[in-house]
């Protein structure tokens, strides 16, 4: 496990959304077995996508914001509300924060958005992950993906 340091910023060109969708790959095609087909949307090209980046350019981790109108395709049609999602650490990089640290910087795209609240579609195995970060779980258990989920907010 590396310790090197790491910054998190908003994907502003190609080789970052390049990046994002690689560790997007790793994490959950290649190790959650997702289908391809389902990992990549039609929210992509909308999304704001956050990644996180070890000093010497080596991508850890991603995440996206969804807001508007495809944000409410997902949250029950309340605009008001993003919708985060696809947050996937490398393997590497597990247990440094990375987590955390992308789903503030989620947070923080939201706030400047006019956003009141976050939801996700969080796997069940990460429900505590997301209660330490203020997430409060909502309605049933619902598959997705062939993977176990539960919806969560989190009020800005």
């Amino acid at each position: 496990m590396s310790t090197r340091a790491y910054a998190v910023r908003v994907a502003g060109d190609p080789t970052d959304l390049e990046a994002c969708f690689a560790v997007r790959k790793q994490v959950f095609v290649v190790e959650q077995g997702v289908p391809e087909d389902l990992e990549y949307d039609e929210y992509d090209p909308v999304a704001v996508h956050v990644l996180a980046v070890r000093e010497d350019g080596v991508p850890l981790g991603t995440g996206r914001l969804l807001h508007g109108e495809p944000a409410a395709a997902k949250t029950g049609g309340d605009p008001s509300l993003g919708s985060l999602g696809r947050l996937a650490v490398a393997a590497e990089a597990r247990g440094l924060g990375v987590g955390v640290a992308l789903v503030r910087a989620i947070e923080e795209a939201a706030r400047a958005r006019g956003l009141s609240a976050v939801d996700l579609h969080a796997q069940t195995h990460a429900l505590g992950f997301y209660e330490r970060l203020g997430y409060e779980p909502y309605g049933p258990e619902y598959e997705e993906a062939g993977i176990p989920h539960q919806g969560m907010r989190r009020v800005l």
